[in-house]
């Protein structure tokens, strides 16, 4: 095979091995195409800034044969395309979709790069992807070529069959290397279709079509030895760094840094031929980027031409914004706590040989030893430290004192008397005469234990005093009783007061006259008195009375004769007079009443509505409406 012919198959070799082996450094993007990012579908045809295109503008999800859209998603295609997305996954991102024409292979991208620097390799790429979901007769098939301004071509390379996927869409970042010509800065990128379109072929997307310088090999770091990849640094304590690198032969190197996600930014007097630069830490804490660019003498300062070291990144962290306090001034026999903030390492050192690393430290029964400065040294989590310092005073304690009293009867007073300090504070403050002084007069109702807190000005403590009211007698003796001659009751008498004694009268007819809850049988009406008197002389005898009413027995005959021979005429029921609300009623074998009276102030004489009833046994019921009801016969005789 002739030599000349070898020559473009050698190329394409070449640029396939650097392809693939990426053995060189790349610089900042000359031209990145991103197509954008939008909320709707479509972002409309392509901008005149981000090149050109023989194929016709549609608005369709699914464009047709020799047209293209610029859209965020194929998901209107149906089953034809797969739901493809930008390549970056970017919400939104736009990328151009390319339905190719059934007989036209012509460009469906263009766009010219001005400003390059001759001689100077550079890398293009782009990110290709087979729309196609089921049959592909002709798969995209892409020929990327780099032109001279009047159509010469000065490289080009072929993508080969994009194949279909057949489980989802699949993104393929396809790229090569080429080096301009002495004398030419001006180039232009090319596309080119290499299969026809038709129904379903060569439908395709591309995105984040990029542009860059492609260079030596340099690697920086911040040593001698390249894997001193990071650094850090606290901004209060400046630190001096030597970057290093490698410079080709024949190249010159410039540094270059950036704060944060900024732009890349000249170090002055950082353009030179030496491989070593020093720099001192910013005294702003933040994360700051060093790198080196490298590129052909005299090229050096066009960002056109330059490839770039990998990164080098240098921390620089603020010292804590930490304070130190504690609890004081404090009292001794109390609790010392102190506290640092913001920090993830402490070290405290203090008076009476104190140490402690956490963050907030506690001394307890704290004494005057105690008092004095305490320092404490916090680190953050970059390493940086602060020291800070508090002072702490000891105040001595008081020592609460209170008098004991005796115990006082209801409604008198007692003087309390406190002492050990300059204020006090009784609780509770229910009873005294002033709660805010030593000694306040006391005139409790029951039984009360008084708290006293006793202060010098910053410290307290506290005594206690019982104060116990003797409570004056009462007496109750209870509910009036009724009984029936013959029976018994049980008096139920109740008494108040602390200490007292007790005693009934009269003692007539109760088991005894020293229990609160005697039994009484009195044979007739009677009245009883519950005294209670007081042991310890707390006020006056108290009385109450309790009345037992006694009812007569009441004898009902069985048998009475009215015949008028004034002898047992009448049904005589002994003592039923004595009950005036009582209720006596007779009725027949029939249940018709024949008698009823209320009180019995006279007694029946054997007549029903002015008649005498037959000889005969009749029914009675009589209520003595005192709980007690009786029932029964008599028998009514001639």
């Amino acid at each position: 095979m002739e030599a000349k012919k070898l020559l473009p198959l050698i190329s394409f070799f070449l640029i396939l091995l650097v392809r693939k082996t990426n053995a060189q450094s790349l610089g900042d993007p000359v031209v990145s195409i991103t197509f954008g990012s939008g909320s709707s579908t479509h972002s409309g045809a392509l901008p005149a800034d981000s090149g050109s295109t023989s194929y016709t503008y549609s608005s369709a999800n699914f464009p047709s044969d020799g047209s293209y859209t610029i859209e965020n998603t194929t998901a209107g295609a149906g089953n034809v395309w797969w739901s493809a997305t930008d390549h970056t996954g970017n919400t939104g991102g736009y990328m151009m979709v390319v339905n190719a024409s059934v007989s036209k292979t012509d460009y469906f991208y263009k766009r010219a790069i001005t400003g390059l620097c001759s001689n100077t390799t550079y890398q293009f790429s782009a990110w290709v992807v087979n729309l196609l979901r089921s049959n592909d007769i002709s798969p995209p098939n892409i020929t990327f070529a780099i032109e001279k301004t009047d159509g010469t071509i000065i490289q080009s390379f072929n993508t080969g069959t994009i194949a279909r996927t057949s489980n989802n869409y699949q993104w393929v970042q396809e790229s090569f290397n080429f080096t301009l010509p002495a004398g030419v800065g001006d180039v232009v990128i090319k596309m080119i279709n290499n299969s026809a379109g038709g129904a379903p072929a060569n439908d395709l997307a591309i995105d984040d079509i990029v542009f860059r310088p492609y260079g030596p090999v340099i690697e920086a770091s911040f040593s001698t030895s390249s894997s001193a990849n990071t650094a850090s640094a606290c901004s209060d304590v400046p630190q001096t760094y030597t970057l290093n690198t490698t410079i080709p032969s024949g190249y010159t190197v410039l540094w270059q840094y950036k704060n944060g996600s900024g732009a890349w930014t000249d170090l002055t007097g950082a353009n030179s031929t030496s491989s070593s630069y020093q720099i001192t830490s910013p005294s702003v804490a933040g994360t700051y980027y060093y790198r080196a660019v490298t590129a052909q003498a005299g090229n050096i300062n066009s960002a056109l031409c330059r490839s770039a070291s990998n990164v080098l990144t240098l921390t620089v962290g603020a010292p804590p914004q930490s304070t130190a306090t504690a609890n004081t001034p404090v009292c001794a026999g109390t609790t010392l706590t102190l506290s640092a903030s913001t920090g993830v390492s402490y070290q405290w050192t203090g008076p009476n040989g104190f140490t402690s690393a956490i963050q907030s430290p506690t001394i307890d029964n704290v004494t005057a030893a105690a008092a004095g400065t305490y320092t404490v040294t916090v680190k953050s989590s970059s390493g940086c430290e602060v020291t800070a310092t508090v002072p702490v005073v000891v105040n001595a304690q008081p020592v609460a004192a209170v008098d004991a009293v005796e115990p006082i009867c209801e409604g008198s007073s007692v003087t309390l008397n406190a002492s050990g300090g300059s204020t006090y504070s009784w609780l509770p403050a229910t009873g005294l005469s002033d709660a805010s002084i030593a000694n306040p007069v006391a005139s409790p109702t029951d039984n009360t234990l008084y708290t006293v807190t006793v202060s010098n000005g910053t410290c307290t403590s506290t005594a206690t005093v019982q104060v116990d009211v003797i409570k004056k007698p009462m007496a109750n003796a209870g509910p009036n009783r009724y009984i029936t001659q013959g029976q018994s009751t049980t008096l139920n008498g109740s008494t108040k007061g602390t200490n007292v004694s007790y005693y009934w009268t009269p003692t007539d007819n109760l088991s005894s006259s020293l229990e609160l809850t005697p039994t009484a049988a009195p044979m007739e009406d009677i009245t009883y008195t519950l005294h209670v008197v007081s042991n310890s002389g707390c006020g006056d005898e108290a009385t109450d009375q309790v009345f037992v009413r006694v009812y007569k027995k009441v004898v009902i005959p069985n048998t009475f004769t009215p015949n008028g021979d004034g002898v047992n005429d009448t049904w005589a029921i002994e003592a039923l007079n004595t009950y005036p609300t009582s209720t006596t009623q007779v009725f027949n074998r029939y249940g018709g009443l024949l008698f009823k009276s209320t009180g019995y102030p006279e007694a029946w004489d054997g007549r029903s509505n002015g008649q005498g009833i037959p000889s005969g046994t009749y029914y009675y019921v009589i209520d003595l409406k005192n709980g007690n009801v009786m029932s029964g016969w008599v028998m009514v005789v001639y």
